[in-house]
């Protein structure tokens, strides 16, 4: 038997595999951020499927937080019902739930929460939002890490088998990690373990609300390519160490921020003329620029945060690494845990294809996922327009 199909123990949760489902944005969720039928058939196929431990697209946290039209939200208790029928169709199909917890922190739209996005810090105006964000409170760091823990109560109640938390592609604990975004002077910023503590005390406040032997999983940036240094690998490396000796039980390695460089997220095409079709008439000849310059240069490598979870992976004690990106090999992905370089396989685009692939993978009926990453599902994505696979070009807006 494959290596790949051996069980995982994270915690006090056995996974029946080493597939794991990463996070993201389906477009399913209703304008209100509720559990849709959509929705819950595209986790019911990978379910079954055999993907084992499945983490649905990234669930806000607080209503300042949200940050698309259709998220998933886990920001007050009426979501409870919909997020337990979740559970519950990935249990009856024979998956592991890990819902995740997400806050968009400056990586959102007025339009969206009603409210001027917040941050650690003013800083830089985003190219893809067009506002700078206003610098959060003392009070406000408080209520959203009390947002967090009060989200994953929910997904608790919910049934959800594990939790995530993302402190990667850019979203507000990225944010508070990264010395660009992060200048405070406060106890908030101006040094690592300062720039920490919104994480640590949200991973605690988090942690108080899960049962005993319920992983917390997170995604952690390795580098996060912002026009000035932010996290880099060493410091990511120092992050990873306490998060490990805090008791987190698996750690998701991946680079890149929304913003500013998500191509390093997405490394393929570029979804050219896919993301024109969103940009306003005004905008157009400089975004056509800016994007027609990045043709070539994020070209698809296998396995690309690889390096960066190897670097990582010394210093994780009993914590489990997931390797995100670029994840096509059925052969390489078998060398990553015989080589201990990983403990499970984390995909994104290869599921948005092949839903049934890790079931084809078992009955030896592939080697090899047949994503192309011409990344026309993130085009797809960024015109509100719900997940699948869209090689054959996006359909005519209505």
């Amino acid at each position: 038997m494959s290596v790949l199909f051996t069980p995982l123990r994270i915690g006090g949760l056995e996974i029946k595999n080493r597939f794991v489902h990463a996070g993201t944005y389906e477009v399913m969720a209703d304008e209100n951020g509720f559990v849709t039928d959509q929705l819950v058939n595209r986790y019911k196929n990978l379910a079954r499927g055999e993907v084992a431990l499945i983490i649905p697209g990234y669930m806000n946290v607080h209503p300042l937080g949200k940050a698309t039209p259709h998220q998933v939200c886990a920001d007050s208790d009426d979501k409870i019902p919909g997020l337990k029928r979740l559970a519950d169709t990935i249990h009856e199909n024979g998956g592991k739930a890990c819902f995740q917890l997400a806050h968009a922190g400056r990586q959102t739209k007025k339009e969206y929460t009603g409210h001027t996005p917040m941050a650690p810090s003013s800083v830089g105006w985003d190219p893809m939002y067009m506002v700078r964000p206003r610098a959060m409170t003392e009070e406000d760091i408080h209520e959203v890490i009390e947002a967090y823990a009060s989200a994953a109560a929910r997904m608790v109640e919910a049934g959800t088998d594990a939790i995530h938390l993302s402190a990667g592609a850019g979203y507000l604990p990225s944010q508070f990690l990264s010395p660009y975004l992060n200048q405070r002077k406060d106890k908030w910023g101006g040094s690592d373990k300062n720039r920490f503590r919104f994480v640590r005390e949200t991973v605690l406040a988090v942690k108080k609300k899960m049962p005993d032997g319920m992983p917390l999983v997170m995604k952690l940036n390795a580098v996060d390519y912002t026009p000035k240094e932010g996290v880099m690998p060493e410091m990511a490396r120092t992050y990873a160490k306490w998060l490990s000796e805090m008791g987190v039980e698996a750690l998701e390695i991946t680079t890149g921020t929304t913003i500013y460089s998500n191509m390093h997220m997405w490394r393929g095409e570029v979804p050219l003329a896919e993301i024109m079709r969103t940009v306003p008439l005004w905008q157009k000849p400089v975004a056509w620029l800016m994007l027609r310059g990045m043709v070539g240069k994020f070209d698809f490598e296998e396995m690309w945060n690889l390096k960066h979870a190897k670097f990582i992976k010394p210093v994780l004690g009993k914590t489990k690494m997931f390797v995100v990106g670029g994840n096509r090999r059925v052969e390489q992905m078998e060398k990553l845990i015989e080589n201990g370089d990983a403990d499970a396989i984390s995909m994104c685009r290869p599921f948005i294809r092949e839903p049934f692939l890790v079931k084809r993978i078992k009955e030896g009926k592939t080697k090899k996922a047949a994503c192309i990453s011409c990344n026309k599902c993130v085009g797809a994505v960024v015109n509100d327009m719900p997940l699948r696979c869209y090689t054959d070009g996006l359909p005519e807006k209505k």
